[in-house]
């Protein structure tokens, strides 16, 4: 069976779905692997290392999808990709399906099976597949060092015989696994870190890595999350008081780390203008959010703004800038996955879409689009 593994077309990605590890690994499922050419170098992964460890590497992508029985990307493959793919291929990638309604239908119409590997379930068997969970570690550590690099003083308190250096101030929004990376990361460094996040299980994880957390610590806010872990709506008095409060805390920050992203939806705003208005001069906010509208309203998504003597960051890729380890961890995700679809002693597919975990990120299906959040 082939396995093909595409050369990234959209300007800026710079990750591979395989790496020359998980080709040796692939190989050992009985897999033929084909690699377009050059598809690793924005990972520094040469042609020569994936031929070292069993693959063919095909001129182009023409080549590598002719009768390729699965496919591995990152993103989402282009229209012209797509076309090349035969009837009943196995795409597995990042295919944003919320925001990229066409992709899904273009894959149905030609026969693929897709999965989005944004949709695996969060589930204890999934976890070596999370792609999310994976590339959202290295974005918050990313985060933090491109905040300190753009900032203009240093990052832990210094003592010196000319006097004293104080720390910078850290305030990560949002407790998920961006945002607890970046908690680390920035504690690190030497910063005072304070973190805020609507479900009262993170207060102990905040605190548990050194950081203050910030929140109106009332019996609403208690009871504020479902047995399932989720958010409940809080009332418009609560919401009111934590407003306060976390504007008073934003005038203190010299970094602010926002991580919050509702999966469909856009990004909610958690720093407003009138927040970055009160901010010290050469201040730095990171949003993570930005490629999802942001959670400032001044953020420009995949540029670096100043307003109002604030610098806003608005990277879209974060674990793009850190291509050789997001790669590598990308593609023990993708191998995993592949693992489960792939029979250990014949070699040959073996879907089984009663799995939880196949139907889950299961997008198309013999024709179809399948997915329950992508129909109607």
């Amino acid at each position: 069976m082939k396995l093909a593994v595409l050369k990234e077309r959209r300007d800026g990605e710079t990750r591979v779905a395989a790496s020359p590890d998980t080709v040796k690994k692939l190989k050992g499922l009985g897999l033929d692997v084909v690699v377009v050419a050059g598809a690793g170098a924005g990972a520094r992964m040469a042609d020569a290392d994936y031929q070292a460890a069993g693959a063919t590497i095909a001129a182009d992508d023409t080549a590598a999808l002719d009768g390729a029985d699965i496919v591995l990307g990152v993103r989402a493959p282009d229209a012209a990709e797509i076309a090349k793919m035969k009837k009943g291929a196995v795409l597995a990638a990042l295919l944003a399906p919320y925001t990229d309604k066409e992709t899904p239908a273009k894959l149905a119409a030609q026969g693929v099976d897709a999965f989005a590997m944004e949709f695996l379930p969060r589930i204890s068997r999934a976890q070596a597949m999370d792609v999310l969970s994976s590339q959202a570690n290295l974005a918050g550590y990313k985060a933090v060092i491109d905040a300190a690099a753009q900032f203009g003083r240093a990052m832990p308190m210094m003592m010196t015989a000319a006097g004293t250096i104080a720390p910078a101030r850290v305030l990560v929004m949002g407790v998920g696994v961006a945002g607890l990376q970046a908690i680390a990361t920035a504690r690190r460094l030497g910063a005072i870190v304070s973190a805020t996040d609507v479900r009262p299980a993170t207060k102990e994880q905040v605190e548990s890595l050194g950081g203050t957390f910030v929140a109106v610590m009332d019996d609403e806010f208690k009871n504020a999350q479902t047995a399932g872990g989720y958010a409940k709506e809080m009332s418009a008095e609560y919401q009111a008081k934590q407003a306060a409060l976390i504007a008073e805390t934003i005038k203190k920050q010299d970094i602010i780390i926002t991580t919050a992203l509702i999966p469909g939806r856009k990004a909610p705003v958690l720093v407003s203008e009138e927040m970055v208005k009160t901010m010290k001069p050469g201040s730095v906010i990171v949003d993570l959010a930005a490629e999802q509208g942001g959670n400032c309203p001044l953020t420009v998504a995949g540029e670096v703004v100043e307003r109002h003597g604030v610098t806003l960051m608005g990277y879209t890729n974060l674990p793009g800038r850190l291509a050789v380890d997001s790669s590598s961890l990308y593609a023990r995700n993708l191998l995993n996955f592949v693992t489960l679809i792939v029979d250990k002693k014949t070699g040959a597919l073996a879907l089984n879409w009663d799995d939880e975990i196949v139907k889950g990120a299961g997008v198309t299906r013999g024709g179809e689009v399948v997915h329950p959040a992508l129909k109607g």
